[in-house]
């Protein structure tokens, strides 16, 4: 986890993982309810994951579409 955060620097960190990170924690305590901490977990992570990469998708998009104007 160290060497993720190290990886990504500051602002991407700040900028979309932690909003992320929130939302999926959101989501999985809301709707998953497996009866399953592991299960639980491999959610959770999934769906952090894919919360993540729509994120950094969409903030790729905006500045290429800010740059371009």
């Amino acid at each position: 986890m160290h060497m993720l955060v190290r990886t990504l620097g500051t602002k991407q960190g700040l900028c979309i993982e932690i909003p992320s990170f929130i939302l999926s924690l959101a989501i999985a305590e809301i709707f998953y309810k497996f009866h399953s901490f592991t299960l639980e977990c491999l959610a959770f992570t999934a769906t952090w994951v894919a919360i993540s990469a729509l994120a950094t998708w969409a903030t790729g998009v905006l500045l290429r579409k800010a740059g371009t104007s």
